[in-house]
This record gives C-alpha cells, sequence and structure tokens, in this order.
C-alpha cells in the first residue's frame, strides 16, 4: 500500500485544525505541518497529531504550501486547509484507492462549504479540488492567494464525497478575509502587470454576482445565498479598485 503525507499551512487556528487532522488520521502515514509563526494554541493541537512541525514566516499562499510539500518523506500527498476537513465517505474513496495510486495522475473532490449557519448546496458547490497528487509531477501554482494544484498529465479522477469546508463564523470574518485576500490579490494584478481599467471593478464583480446568484442557483441557498452573492461580487469590486489606486500611486497620476 502507498503511503500518503498530509501536509497543512496554519496560523492561529487552534479553533477549527483539530478537527481537521483528526478526519486526516485513518488515511494518512505522516502530517506535515508548516506553521506562520502562531500566537495562540495552534502548535500545542498540531503536537497532539504529529511532531513534524516546521517554523516560516509567511511566504504566500503558493509558497508555504509548496515548502509544506517538499518537507513530506512520501511522494503521494494529501493537501487540507485547517478549516477543512475529510467526510467519512471521502476517507472511504481515499483508502480504496491507496493500493494503487499510479492508476491517475492526481484525485479530486468536490468542497462542501458550511457558511455562518447552514451548509451552501449551490453557490460554492460542488467546487472541485484537487487535493491528491504526486508531488514529481503535480505542485500548487495559480494566483495568491487564489493556489490550485498543477499537474502534468491529464488523467485527474474524481473521488465519491466531500471535503467539508468550514469557512465563515459570521459576516465580520467573511470582511476580514475580504480585506486581505483582496490586498493580497491587488498585489498580484499589479505585480504580473495584469490589464485592467477603471470599468473592471464593476464589470467583474457584475459578472461574479450573476453568476453565483443565478448561473450556479445561488437564490437555493436562501437568505445565505444572498450573503455570499454579494460578498463574492465585492471580493472582486474592491480586489480591482485597489489595483487601479496601486497602479495609481505608482505612475504618480
Amino acid at each position: 500500500m502507498a503511503k500518503i503525507s498530509a501536509c497543512i499551512i496554519s496560523f492561529n487556528e487552534e479553533k477549527k485544525l483539530e478537527d481537521c487532522l483528526k478526519s486526516l488520521q485513518p488515511v494518512v502515514d505522516e502530517i506535515i505541518i508548516v506553521d506562520s509563526l502562531s500566537t495562540d494554541d495552534t502548535l500545542k493541537i498540531a503536537e497532539r497529531y504529529t511532531d513534524k512541525i516546521f517554523h516560516q514566516k509567511f511566504l504566500g499562499h503558493i509558497e508555504q504550501k509548496n515548502l509544506a510539500v517538499d518537507k513530506a518523506e512520501n511522494d503521494w500527498i494529501l493537501s487540507l486547509d485547517c478549516d477543512e476537513r475529510l467526510s467519512e465517505e471521502l476517507q472511504q474513496s481515499v483508502l480504496a484507492v491507496k493500493n494503487d495510486l499510479e492508476q491517475a495522475d492526481a484525485y479530486c473532490m468536490p468542497r462542501k462549504t458550511y457558511y455562518i449557519y447552514r451548509w451552501l448546496n449551490y453557490c460554492w458547490y460542488p467546487d472541485i479540488k484537487t487535493r491528491l497528487f504526486n508531488r514529481n509531477t503535480s505542485r500548487w501554482g495559480g494566483t495568491n492567494p487564489h493556489d490550485h494544484i498543477i499537474t502534468e498529465g491529464n488523467n485527474i479522477v474524481r473521488l465519491k464525497g466531500d471535503i467539508y469546508h468550514y469557512s465563515f463564523d459570521s459576516i465580520s470574518d467573511h470582511l476580514k478575509t475580504i480585506d486581505s485576500f483582496t490586498e493580497i490579490g491587488a498585489n498580484e494584478l499589479t505585480r504580473k502587470n495584469k490589464s485592467f481599467n477603471i470599468l473592471s471593478p464593476f464589470t467583474h464583480s457584475s459578472w461574479v454576482f450573476i453568476k453565483t446568484y443565478f448561473l450556479k442557483r445561488g437564490f437555493m441557498d436562501g437568505f445565505a445565498g444572498i450573503i455570499v452573492s454579494v460578498l463574492s461580487a465585492t471580493h472582486v469590486f474592491v480586489k480591482y479598485s485597489k489595483a487601479i489606486i496601486k497602479r495609481k500611486k505608482g505612475d504618480g497620476i
């Protein structure tokens, strides 16, 4: 049976880390944690499950996750965020393929989000994520903070079962993340010299609202669907607005 390393990055995740680690225990052979200098009880909780804890000032989501992958002993990697955990069905799906992982280049699975008070069945679902992969042919890539796995092959098998994502506990939590992530996203847009203009905040955010609320049927998620659709659009509006301001400041306009 092949061995799997769980790779996690953390920062002040004392409220959610333990459930994540518990869900991984039945299916992985080691747990790697790269922590960004947490100041709460994250490390105390982590030490109950692994002694492979590494301390690294935050480098960026992509860089931090690739560092965790590099620390693993095994080639096959199962990666989760601290606010995620494997459903029982997904645990069984991973165990079912563990003897023959090489039959695929990587494995993906749907992610289901619990938002403040209810599960989202439409807005952010199925939200397919590749999270089980061979590090010799796959790496974290994308644009911070929206990282994703880039795989050399194209045989990516979908497993049954969900990643459960316990995202935001309140609207305030969501707004804090929007402020943080839009700052990172705006920096990336300007650093990579992406094309955008004064209309971009309006056009991009309008499309996100239409896609989330109407095309993905976010209205079926009740009031939570309205909140998610509006704040998803807000996220995009703020990101492009920040990028425009950064560029104007840089150009001295």
